[in-house]
């Protein structure tokens, strides 16, 4: 059973029950189930119920105006008014849930969603753990968490000892939903199921890494929430990591949980130490001012809502990472985030070494690196561009590329990323989870770079909005001799 704190609100509406609903239209969901949404206010569960349907008519990508399936879900979702600040609301819960376990036959299996403030998660799981809900005498019993996990070491700390007081690590699931998209998960099987690609993965052939995360929006209506967070703590702590560290692992002993969440953990502790020196040489920040995107000219950061009309809040942010390893010595990494640029796009690009300026390299100027390029979203694929001969009389070498794009049919729709982790929730497979070390280890790195910004105060520059952000990131890459990759 699905319990879903929150379950009134935009993540739930929007992610929540389209995931379950495709689920179900698939086949993947479990036959005894049913979801709970806990909310503060007053609704019959006639209101709820369609709001659901609403939500999953609007988001879901399987919307194809199925409504007997909608009506077989929706009939599986009940609302539960209770305020999850009060204790007594608890004890009225677990005989609500008693009764629904009776009904659909999920002996006492329980998912704690919070889709809530992490302000609340306190309360809420001590409150669990008080009225008896949590109790392992009958069926697991699961908590789900989303990002941000703190806003450095000292809270993510403190948030952690609150939910390990009442759950054990393994029933814990904090969710990252870059983890759950299809082509981050195919990262590995691209690397280690392919003779092609994985002798070729280290310092002996390749000669950087580009990893880019970029958007066209603004903040749009959540001012408030990034003046607090920024570039930093919104992208670069966890999702820019999470692609870092999936790129430059070592092959795990297994697919087991354990292994390959090892594996992740020993990229972030082979990271070089950014000491202040450091961080102004190889970590660049920006702000977009006003611009033009798509044709249209949108307002800059500090004219947007909530935010203050002198806020230093970076809203790009490019580093420059050595992973001080066998494989990887030598071989700089470069990651970059940032708003109202010029297309939304996540890839990696993997640029090879030139070869010696003999036969082809020397007759023949300026022939373009081999890239191996991974597009994560919103276009799914891989492509492979390397030189070739142009078809002509006259002997000239053009890049060309070989092209798999995975959603680029007509009708083909990636699931969407709540898809796949709520179903690992569902069947205990933690994998593509964030495991407490990783957390410590990523929030240790930012926080070293953020002791160096406050000691130091930074420029931070305005970019053009539609721009691929400041000019020190240009700079960044050019004192290596390299450039960004901005195809």
């Amino acid at each position: 059973m699905l319990i879903v704190f929150g379950g009134t609100g935009d993540l739930a509406h929007r992610k929540i029950y389209p995931a379950i609903y495709n689920l179900y239209v698939s086949g993947r969901l479990p036959e005894h189930f049913a979801t709970v949404a806990i909310g503060r206010r007053d609704k019959t569960q006639e209101t709820f119920r369609e709001e659901a349907a609403n939500a999953i008519r609007s988001f879901s990508r399987e919307n194809q105006g199925n409504e007997e399936d909608l009506k077989q879900i929706v009939s599986r979702f009940y609302y539960h008014r209770t305020d999850f600040t009060d204790f007594g609301g608890y004890e009225k819960l677990k005989e609500y849930l008693i009764q629904l376990d009776d009904i659909y036959q999920t002996n006492g299996n329980r998912i704690f969603y919070l889709a809530v403030a992490p302000e609340h998660f306190g309360v809420i799981v001590r409150h669990l753990a008080q009225s008896g809900l949590t109790g392992l005498n009958r069926g697991y019993k699961r908590v789900v968490i989303e990002k941000p996990f703190g806003k450095n070491l000292q809270s993510a700390t403190e948030l952690n000892n609150i939910i390990t007081n009442v759950f054990q690590e393994e029933q814990i699931y904090r969710i990252d939903h870059f983890l759950g998209k299809e082509m981050l998960q195919n990262i590995m099987v691209i690397r280690f199921a392919n003779a092609l690609f994985e002798p070729l993965w280290n310092n002996k052939y390749i000669d950087h890494i580009q990893i880019t995360s970029s958007e066209t929006l603004g903040v749009e209506n959540r001012g408030g929430y990034y003046e607090t967070a920024g570039a930093m703590r919104d992208m670069m702590q966890n999702h820019m990591l999470q692609l870092l560290m999936l790129t430059a692992m070592e092959a795990p002993v297994s697919l087991n949980t354990h292994d390959v969440r090892d594996e992740k953990v020993r990229v972030l502790k082979s990271i070089s130490t950014m000491e202040p020196e450091m961080v102004k040489s190889h970590v660049i920040r920006g702000q977009y001012g006003e611009g033009m995107i798509n044709g249209r000219r949108v307002p800059a950061y500090r004219a947007e809502d909530r935010v203050s009309s002198d806020s230093m809040t970076e809203t790009f942010m490019a580093m420059k990472v050595k992973i001080e390893n066998f494989r990887w010595a030598g071989v700089p990494f470069y990651l970059r985030t940032g708003k109202r640029m010029p297309v939304k796009t996540t890839r990696i690009v993997v640029q090879f070494l030139p070869l010696p300026e003999i036969l082809y390299y020397k007759e023949f100027q300026n022939l373009e690196p081999n890239r191996l390029i991974i597009e994560i979203q919103p276009r799914e694929g891989v492509i492979i561009r390397f030189n070739g001969k142009k078809p002509d009389t006259r002997s000239e070498i053009i890049p060309v590329e070989l092209d798999f794009c995975q959603n680029c049919a007509v009708g083909e729709v990636s699931p969407d990323a709540y898809e796949k982790l709520l179903l690992d929730v569902m069947e205990g497979d933690s994998t593509l989870f964030t495991r407490w070390d990783e957390v410590e280890y990523s929030w240790k790195l930012m926080d070293n770079i953020s002791r160096a910004w406050s000691l130091d105060q930074p420029d931070c520059p305005i970019y053009a909005s539609g721009s691929w952000g400041p000019a020190e990131a240009d700079e960044l890459m050019k004192r290596d001799g390299r450039s960004w990759f901005n195809e």
